[in-house]
């Protein structure tokens, strides 16, 4: 009896296993037919078109199948973007990478010009007068320029990119939005983007998305700042080009020997 137990148990595993995982599946809500689902260990990444006893079909976002095991949903961790679907936002999570060598203070004629900028009038203003009390109540020292308060472009650059997202009628104004700057890099200093766009449409997102690194990598200069880009073969040829202009506008004297006269 034990031994053909055994053998029942080994025939119908894969059965029974799918069976309990697919009672939890349903009872816990955990998946449904048109999840977006990602399990990268099986190579899912796309929405789920049938749920079965033994398999669950997911067709990836390249139009291909995979088929898998119900019980596997179960033992296995996989993602499911059904409740950023729900939320009605779905996130942007990306950085600018700053070249420090352009991270300075703000000069007193450059402070005014950024006054002009509506997005930036309140900030400047509010941070002048914050400077400025601080900057007195230190008394003399502040003569110094270490130690004095200033405004940075990083800074109020950090501060114009959050002023213009939370104004951007796309970014949904009831969830999470900040410009944070991160360590910095090998690849410069990161300024992270983080909001959430109002809808979930993927098309529609990644357009909302590159609107709005379009124009901050655009308007950038405006506070003296760049982007780090590492060298490109251009960047070699005119810097070769540069230094070998230069070498061959300096004069070299040549000494020639005289002829003997014979």
């Amino acid at each position: 009896l034990g031994a053909m137990s055994a053998v029942i148990l080994l025939v119908y595993k894969d059965t029974l296993l799918s069976f309990v995982a697919s009672v939890q599946l349903t009872s816990n809500d955990m998946l449904r037919v048109g999840d977006w689902i990602e399990m990268p260990q099986v190579g899912a990444d796309g929405d789920v078109v049938d749920i079965t006893l033994h398999t669950v079909k997911v067709q990836n976002f390249d139009k291909t199948i995979v088929s898998i095991p119900t019980w596997r949903l179960m033992s296995e961790s996989f993602r499911n973007w059904r409740g950023m679907q729900q939320s009605g936002g779905r996130r942007i999570k990306r950085s600018l990478f700053i070249d420090a060598s352009g991270v300075r203070f703000v000069r007193d004629d450059e402070e005014q010009q950024l006054m002009q900028i509506h997005l930036l009038t309140d900030y400047i203003g509010r941070k002048q007068a914050e400077l400025l009390a601080w900057n007195e109540a230190q008394g003399n020292v502040a003569q110094m320029s270490a130690n004095r308060r200033r405004m940075t472009n990083i800074g109020t650059f950090r501060a114009y990119a959050l002023a213009y997202l939370k104004s951007h009628v796309d970014i949904n104004s009831g969830m999470t939005c900040m410009v944070r700057q991160l360590e910095p890099t090998s690849q410069g200093i990161p300024l992270e983007i983080y909001c959430f766009t109002r809808t979930t449409v993927w098309v529609d997102y990644e357009r909302i998305q590159g609107d709005i690194f379009d124009y901050l990598t655009t308007v950038m200069p405006e506070f003296g700042l760049s982007l780090y880009q590492q060298p490109s073969g251009a960047d070699m040829r005119v810097g070769l080009r540069g230094q070998s202009d230069r070498g061959g506008n300096a004069q070299t004297a040549e000494t020639f020997p005289t002829e003997r006269q014979g």
